[in-house]
């Protein structure tokens, strides 16, 4: 399934979220080696393209993107604040801070290089189950701006393209994605801001993806949980 997002206020997705397309990185120091990259060219986006990320009524609640007003810390830990979301097993994977500024967010922590958009592989799975992973829940902690940029192609059509003759027993992987791009095939990728305060629920295992703080001028923390919770458990902002 290719990048589907719950809305039911298309207008408000638009207001949030631009367009643009996916390029190999130059070569500089900043990236990993064939890293995937937005091109930085963001357009606003159009209603045609608004329209072709819409959920359909037999989108796999497992491959949904929900943007979403998560619970208010407390101030006590955050481990458990999801707990009764629908899922009581949701695993808390900790926070991270961004710089002001950043293209994409996420780095190799063996050397400090920025992996650019890529899949996360917490689960661990075969192509045919890479659609069935846990959603991850992200938080905006503030104090400043981020945004969750999403590639509009799914891990198992790029993994069909990149191993056309045996992509059934492989784990789909970032470096597909690198593939697939490198030999000049388009991606689109999509970025819809998050404000502080503010969360997304998202496919991670299954949608290329990553932050970003591009263009803001504050850090921003955001904190992650792991889980398979319903579709609409949270409020909608879109």
């Amino acid at each position: 399934m290719p990048l589907r997002i719950a809305v039911s206020d298309l207008a408000a997705l638009r207001a949030r979220c631009d367009m643009a397309d996916a390029r190999t990185a130059d070569g500089g120091p900043e990236f990993e080696d064939g890293a995937v990259i937005p091109s930085g060219l963001w357009q606003p986006l159009t209603e045609e393209a608004g329209n072709g990320l819409l959920a359909r009524s037999w989108t796999p609640p497992s491959t949904l993107v929900e943007i979403v007003r998560p619970p208010s810390p407390t101030g006590h830990s955050l481990d458990h604040l999801v707990a009764p979301l629908g899922d009581a097993n949701a695993r808390y994977l900790g926070q991270t801070l961004a710089r002001p500024g950043m293209l994409t967010t996420t780095d190799n922590y063996r050397d400090g290089r920025l992996i650019g958009l890529h899949l996360d592989n917490w689960d661990k799975l075969t192509y045919g189950r890479k659609p069935f992973g846990r959603r991850r829940l992200a938080l905006n902690l503030g104090p400043g701006i981020r945004y969750i940029v999403l590639g509009d192609l799914d891990a198992q059509a790029v993994c069909r393209a990149v191993h056309p003759g045996d992509h059934a027993p492989r784990h789909p992987h970032t470096d597909d994605y690198r593939t697939h791009v490198a030999a000049g095939h388009p991606i689109r990728c999509f970025r819809v801001r998050i404000n502080h305060g503010e969360g997304y629920i998202a496919p991670t295992e299954y949608l290329l993806h990553d932050g970003s703080t591009e263009g803001q001028d504050r850090p921003s923390a955001v904190a992650f949980w792991l889980g398979r919770r319903p579709s609409g458990t949270l409020p909608s902002l879109v």
